[in-house]
């Protein structure tokens, strides 16, 4: 097995990648993968790993898991590395899939391919194919809010509902469901505070603290949410590296609760 932490550097990314042990997963735009990626990394394609509307931030059904999966040759021994190019996002989607399938091993690649490209280290253009399985899945909610729990659950001392959105998305000054403004107690940390632009897009090396002052700590419930969960990929993904032992995704997110005739609203 890998020894390999959660978070890696560019420097850590093995060399070569062992393909039976590693699987170095491109999440970038398609465009983005076929002008240049890390070499040795197969790509999927960002909107493939979401649902259809009206509640895109759900888990796919679990035949597209398989075909996803499948495609890029998962097996139960395989230790993923994740990247993007947007700073995490959907890297921390496709590890909340993994998670959601109760497969733990995968490592984020600190900054993406900001980060890599920062560090003057070579891309390739040619695109990466490898031997496809047909994996059996067996899909957990361990990892998932759904609207039911977070609305049974508002109000609890040691649950912390962490809103990665904008403060405009989030004060209702920007609506994009039928309600705006935020879930009651929700506390807002925006997706892209949490990055290092003069670092190449890596997690902020203060993060912990940052949260810490907001009440988002280890010893309390996190419930991580943007508009789709893809902002709050980044968010989940960045709670997990940090080791905080309760952490789950509400993957309806805004584009359910805002839009839900019977769920409470602050504005």
């Amino acid at each position: 097995m890998s020894s390999l932490p959660m978070l890696i550097e560019p420097e850590q990314l093995p060399q070569p990648l062992e393909a039976r042990q590693f699987r170095l997963v491109d999440l970038c735009k398609s465009d983005q993968y076929l002008a240049g990626h890390i070499p040795g990394a197969v790509h999927v394609a960002p909107g493939s790993i979401t649902s259809p509307a009206p509640v895109p931030g759900l888990l796919p059904e679990e035949d597209q898991l398989v075909q996803i999966l499948g495609t890029i040759g998962h097996h139960p021994d395989l230790h993923y590395i994740l990247y993007d190019d947007e700073g995490g996002g959907w890297a921390g989607r496709f590890a909340w899939l993994l998670d959601s399938i109760g497969h733990h091993a995968y490592s984020y690649l600190n900054g993406g391919i900001h980060a890599w490209q920062a560090e003057g280290l070579p891309l390739e253009t040619e695109p990466n194919q490898v031997e496809p399985t047909q994996p059996v899945l067996e899909v957990n909610a361990d990892y998932t809010a759904t609207l039911d729990e977070v609305k049974a659950r508002l109000g609890e001392a040691h649950r912390v509902i962490w809103d990665a959105r904008s403060p405009e998305e989030y004060s209702a000054q920007k609506v994009l469901a039928k309600k705006g403004g935020h879930i009651p107690g929700a506390v807002n940390f925006e997706w892209t505070a949490g990055m290092d632009p003069q670092r190449g897009l890596r997690i902020r090396e203060d993060i912990q603290r940052q949260l810490e002052q907001l009440g988002i700590t280890a010893d309390k419930d996190i419930v991580t949410h943007c508009q789709t969960h893809h902002r709050s990929g980044f968010t989940y993904l960045v709670a997990r590296i940090l080791g905080y032992p309760s952490v789950k995704a509400y993957a309806g997110s805004w584009s359910e609760w805002g839009n839900h005739p019977d769920t409470p609203v602050e504005p």
